[in-house]
């Protein structure tokens, strides 16, 4: 169903399906690719360097990092903005304001789509450039894992280090420790007397209290052989 009526065209823009969004989502081609591919404009996807021709980061040409089909919008290395926190994130750019000057072609589905219809010469052209591409890309995972390695490594050189220099530092503080021993040791000297001193006390009071158990014993007795001489 066509209409021509704008509120209807929105509403079937923002209603559709996902699919159809990633078609719309589209840029025109620089003329060099327009004649060798013989088309005016393709689907944009992650990987295609853009140059853009409006707005205030015009002129700018580098490759697009992500594509948001829901909102209908491209993020391009290098184009950020600043947020009220101060904090920066990726610019979203509609890609009507886009020319794309270099197609990835890495992808095998995109690659039959432009092969259509076109002569033996340009279908080895496009290969060619898909293969030296793939093989940039493998150079550059190459790359960011020897870097990864690298820093890994590093890290482990500063632990061992920090390791070492925690090794050597416990003897010293070792050493230091016997200084404070012999004061220790004059203290519980002093402690050693006071507790010497202390049973020979306890020693006294039981002599004492054995003395008087055995004066009194004896009133015990006469006591009670008088009371056995009253009931007779």
């Amino acid at each position: 169903m066509k209409s021509y009526k704008p509120g209807k065209q929105r509403k079937n823009f923002f209603n559709a399906a996902q699919h159809k969004k990633r078609k719309w989502l589209a840029s025109h081609l620089e003329e060099n690719l327009i004649l060798k591919y013989d088309k005016r404009s393709l689907p944009v996807i992650k990987g295609d360097t853009v140059k853009i021709m409006r707005g205030s980061y015009k002129g700018h040409e580098d490759k697009i990092a992500s594509v948001n089909v829901k909102k209908n919008t491209l993020e391009i290395e290098g184009i950020t903005m600043a947020k009220a926190d101060g904090n920066k994130i990726a610019k979203p750019i509609h890609p009507s304001n886009v020319l794309i000057t270099k197609l990835n072609l890495t992808d095998k589905l995109r690659r039959k789509k432009l092969e259509k219809g076109l002569s033996a010469e340009t279908k080895k052209e496009i290969e060619k450039e898909a293969e030296e591409q793939i093989k940039e890309i493998e150079e550059e995972k190459r790359k960011e894992e020897e870097e990864k390695r690298r820093l890994e490594e590093q890290e482990k050189e500063e632990e061992e280090k920090t390791k070492e220099e925690t090794e050597q530092e416990k003897p010293e503080k070792k050493e230091t420790k016997p200084e404070k021993k012999p004061e220790v040791k004059k203290e519980s000297s002093s402690k050693k007397k006071t507790s010497a001193e202390k049973p020979k006390k306890v020693t006294e009071k039981k002599e004492i209290k054995k003395k008087t158990t055995k004066k009194q014993s004896p009133k015990k007795k006469t006591v009670k052989k008088s009371e056995k001489k009253g009931e007779k």
